[in-house]
């Protein structure tokens, strides 16, 4: 009791520091016209975004202005929107993917390709996101969209950057030799160069034959033609080959003359009504050929004979190319290309013979061959260069080892004028690499490179300067055609650093590889 007489002594104050307290209740007014007025704001805020959303294509809501990739667009968000949703692949493949694509060009299957071919490679995925999870718009006209940070590279790839863990370039860390099949010093080339051409530079002598493309950005592909004819098999070539002008048994060594050709009028030997005779000679069993061209037929002809005595089990398609089907796997629709087109010429052999079955025959040949040439136009169709390979495992069974001895001296005989720069194995021409195909995983510009340095600058494997201003050829142990004469990632980083030259990923990378097929608009039909 006494405790509550207290408290009632204590009514008029709040807390020790004895603030006046009201001796009544104090209402509040009323709130209605507050929650009305709110409540009227809300709605028309709302009705106005949903105006703009509906009406306006949701310019209010937009988060800044489109890149320049994108600006074509305009206020029309739906272009890459739904409505209250986020950007989706589906929308992105609208523009960026070809209708029948069923890999697409711009997605994680075609990364995981990365030109390589091989769809071992196409693997899910823990990582794939969407396409605006990498490519940021609404950041303004000048943003590239294209200019991924090194963060959203990094979740799949732990490297860290390229200063710090970038692993070594493949080809050194694995010593990988350079697979050019050609007997090539650069040294006495250079040397023989500089003598016809009286240059004065080094680098003179390298770009005589390597020729840089319009754009700057690479180099041309090397050919006999253009780079080989001026100086190699420019003088008559004459060698003794064996003959056997009609072998009476599949089994014997030898070669056919040019007569014995015409006669059995096989595929694709027409060009032997056009070859001089005057070009060949025979003395007892001994045949001589002058002068040898590059691919000669005669030879590639008789080799291809040759060829199917040892190893006949092969099937024949090796006989489609000229030579081994030996090519990187990104390469391996050269191959094909050069089989379709041998058959093409076989079936136009043809087109003169008057019968009517044979010319309904060659209609649906060439109606195969059409649409066996417009599926290779598709880069994910799976090719195996392999069907066009020969190997010492078809070898025939058949021989005896005399035999097989007899036909490799023919074979060797043959194709010696060949061998003077080509490599022979399996009665097959191993395929010269005519562009150094290294870089798979990365884009280089020689343009952006050459205004502050000179090749041999990053290309300095082999002893050019040496050999030019010396006159004297370098030993073989330092100078041949499969040393790769390429910088390793400690010149690249000497100049791409940290406030150096760029070095973020896609300086050198790109995810979508393959981007030479945005312009490809053909659509696939089965």
């Amino acid at each position: 009791m006494a405790k509550d007489q207290g408290n009632k002594a204590r009514k008029g104050i709040f807390s020790d520091a004895r603030l006046p307290v009201s001796k009544k209740y104090v209402y509040p007014g009323s709130r209605t016209l507050m929650f009305i007025v709110g409540g009227g704001g809300a709605l028309i805020i709302a009705a106005l975004f949903a105006f703009n959303i509906i009406a306006q294509q949701g310019t209010l809501a937009s988060n800044g202005p489109l890149s320049s990739n994108h600006a074509s667009f305009g206020d029309n968000c739906s272009t890459c929107h739904d409505p209250l949703e986020g950007v989706s692949n589906e929308k992105c493949s609208t523009c960026h993917e070809k209708y029948g694509d069923d890999v697409g060009i711009h997605t994680f299957t075609s990364h995981y390709l990365y030109r390589s071919g091989d769809f071992t490679r196409v693997v899910p995925s823990e990582n794939e996101g969407p396409c605006f999870q990498c490519h940021t718009e609404h950041v303004g006209r000048e943003n590239p969209i294209t200019m991924v940070s090194d963060d959203q590279c990094l979740a799949c790839h732990e490297y860290g950057s390229f200063n710090d863990d970038h692993p070594e370039f493949q080809f050194a860390r694995d010593e990988v030799e350079d697979e050019a099949n050609l007997k090539f010093p650069h040294g006495l080339h250079v040397i023989q160069v500089r003598a016809r051409k009286e240059l004065n530079d080094v680098e003179q002598t390298c770009l005589y034959c390597h020729n840089a493309e319009p754009d700057g950005k690479n180099f041309a592909p090397l050919s006999f033609e253009t780079h080989c004819s001026t100086c190699h098999l420019t003088t008559a070539v004459a060698t003794d080959w064996l003959e056997t002008t009609t072998p009476s048994t599949p089994d014997v060594a030898g070669v056919y003359t040019l007569q014995t050709i015409q006669q059995l009028q096989g595929p694709g030997s027409i060009w032997s009504y056009y070859v001089n005779p005057n070009e060949f000679r025979s003395r007892g069993d001994q045949i001589r050929k002058s002068p040898v061209y590059h691919e000669d037929r005669w030879i590639l002809e008789n080799l291809k004979r040759l060829r199917g005595m040892l190893y006949p089990s092969q099937g024949g398609l090796a006989d489609l190319i000229n030579a081994s089907a030996d090519v990187d796997p990104q390469d391996v629709r050269q191959v094909y290309e050069e089989a379709l087109a041998t058959l093409e010429s076989y079936a136009e052999e043809l087109r003169n013979q008057p019968d009517r079955r044979i010319q309904a025959e060659l209609d649906q040949l060439e109606g195969l061959l059409a649409t066996v040439r417009a599926r290779l136009r598709d880069p994910y169709a799976p090719l195996d260069e392999t069907q066009f390979a020969v190997s010492r495992a078809d070898l025939n069974p058949n021989l005896s080892q005399a035999q097989i001895d007899a036909l490799d001296q023919v074979v060797d005989g043959i194709t010696r004028p060949c061998q003077k720069c080509h490599v022979v194995e399996n009665a097959t021409i191993v395929r010269a690499q005519a562009n150094q195909n290294v870089l798979h995983r990365a884009d280089f510009d020689h343009g952006a490179h050459i205004i502050q340095l000179r090749c041999l600058d990053c290309h300095n494997q082999l002893p050019m300067a040496e050999a030019f201003t010396t006159g004297n050829t370098p030993d073989r142990s330092v100078d041949h055609a499969g040393i790769q004469n390429l910088p390793t990632i400690a010149e690249c980083q000497s100049c791409h650093a940290p406030r150096k030259a760029s070095n973020t990923c896609v300086t050198c990378h790109a995810f979508h590889p393959d981007q030479s097929q945005n312009s490809n608009l053909l659509l696939y039909l089965e």
